[in-house]
């Protein structure tokens, strides 16, 4: 029998492959704390630090984790976890759950509301003297939920940290959780849906959402009125601090360490601290590093751009709440136009609504396309399978008709696979459809090219390099 090889040159040869595969920020916060505890008989055993980590993997990187494993340990290997689960005494037990094939997470049924309208304005936390808990307005936005968040791969981790703070706040895995991306890709509604919910499963809990202006500005207040000691203690009684735009706290030293006391107390009193930014805490600038350290504390996770199918179901979502209905072919056409943030699909939407009301005229492909103009320098050309035939053909330097042809010759094989993933990826072609643009192929063949080339991109970085690098030259060409 062969003797069993070395588990910690396993799990890092392992690490490695994944590493190359995945984001940076990703790769640390899901693969680093995991420790190997266990290899017998092709079965690798490793301890995550709770149900949620566990459930994450299985979710969002079974796939990769499956082919990482078997690639080492050969195609019978299989993964188990030993979690590490919270008694709720500050013991912890571990418990090992076998699973013999690596599967998807479970499922997530969230129902549909709608949003309720409320007024703009945002009361002073200092009108109650006395500082009594009950009376503590919350400032949160009950528009803003969990049910109205659309979640996609853009800002599935954000949305998962996020629920898993309301769910248990305080938890130290989460504290202080740290949910950053661009303007309007929805860290202030996930940080109000946060205070939402802890507000409804605990409602003896003391939440509040301030940005770190308002914050800011009634530090200012507190010490120019000599009652310091006030403001510390009313924010000191917060079970659930929701600060917004923390990166403000830029070049305000004194600000920033009042705050730094704050954030201590809140912690080490296993009070929940959510925080967003516009970027990650490493590139935040002119902020003390001891505070940065700290933000590092807990998890970090972004928001993306929404991809094209979250786009779509966010202007759905948005019709529905509004009661208003548009052709599928024109949700469509401005979900592929504005791949930026949530709040200029949003307005473009509104935009659309407005000037069909004000002209008396149903909305039409037309309306919408003179619309676009005014967010878009640039209309993108739809992409079209020639097309991509054609750039895929002078990329690897063959003849235009080499993908229509019988040849199995490896190469052609290859970038006819290539070409398919992005046939299927990038136009709204059906699998017959594609597959009769390759030379009359059947639709299975398509689905095999695109999980082959999938497979690809997952264990071989260079592989996925140049598929990047196609990618892009298709879109650049199609502005």
């Amino acid at each position: 029998m062969e003797k069993e090889r070395d588990i910690f040159a396993v799990w890092n040869s392992c690490l490695k492959i994944i590493q190359e595969n995945i984001p940076s920020q990703s790769f640390k916060t899901w693969f680093e704390p995991i420790r190997p505890i266990k290899l017998n008989n092709g079965v690798l055993t490793i301890q995550v630090p709770s149900q949620f980590f566990y459930e994450w993997l299985e979710e969002h990187y079974v796939s990769l984790l499956r082919k990482t494993i078997r690639r080492e340990l050969g195609k019978d290997a299989r993964l188990e976890y030993n979690i590490v689960v919270d008694s709720g005494n500050d013991d912890k037990h571990p418990y090992t759950i076998n699973i013999p094939t690596l599967n998807n997470g479970p499922a997530r049924n969230t129902p549909i509301s709608l949003p309720i309208n409320i007024s703009t304005s945002i009361r002073n936390p200092f009108i109650i003297p006395g500082l009594k808990k009950n009376h503590v307005d919350p400032q949160l936005n009950p528009s803003y939920t969990f049910e109205t968040f659309i979640e996609g791969e853009c800002n599935s981790l954000a949305r998962a940290s996020g629920y898993a703070v309301a769910n248990k706040p305080g938890n130290p895995a989460f504290n202080p959780l740290m949910l950053y991306g661009g303007t309007g890709l929805g860290k202030t509604h996930l940080i109000h849906a946060i205070g939402n919910q802890v507000k409804e499963l605990f409602p003896e809990k003391i939440v509040l959402y301030v940005s770190i202006e308002k914050f800011t500005s009634q530090y200012i207040e507190a010490v120019k009125n000599n009652n310091l000691s006030e403001f510390n203690n009313f924010y000191q009684q917060i079970d659930v601090l929701l600060i917004d735009d923390i990166h403000f706290l830029s070049g305000k030293e004194r600000t920033q360490d009042n705050f730094f006391h704050l954030f201590n107390n809140h912690y080490h009193s296993g009070k929940q601290i959510v925080l967003s930014s516009d970027c990650p805490p490493m590139e935040m600038k002119d902020i003390e590093e001891r505070l940065i350290s700290r933000f590092k504390w807990g998890l970090t996770a972004d928001l993306q751009p929404p991809d094209f199918e979250t786009r779509v179901a966010i202007l759905l979502k948005k019709m529905y709440a509004d009661g208003i209905e548009i052709p599928k072919d024109i949700v469509e056409y401005i979900a592929h136009n504005i791949n930026t943030n949530v709040r200029e699909l949003e307005g473009a939407l509104h935009c659309l609504i407005v000037q069909s009301s004000l002209n008396r005229k149903e909305i039409n492909l037309n309306m919408a396309k003179q619309m676009m103009k005014n967010f878009i320098k640039n209309i993108t050309r739809e992409i079209s399978i020639d097309y991509i035939q054609k750039l895929v053909c002078d990329y690897f330097d063959m003849p235009d008709d080499s993908l229509k042809s019988k040849t199995r010759k490896r190469e052609v094989v290859q970038a006819r696979q290539i070409a398919m993933f992005f046939a299927k990826d990038m136009t709204k072609s059906s699998l017959k459809t594609i597959g009769t643009f390759f030379g009359n192929r059947d639709h299975s063949t398509v689905i095999h090219a695109v999980q082959t080339v999938n497979d690809l991109m997952d264990t071989d970085r260079k592989f996925k390099n140049y598929m990047e690098e196609i990618a892009r030259k298709i879109k650049m060409n199609t502005m």
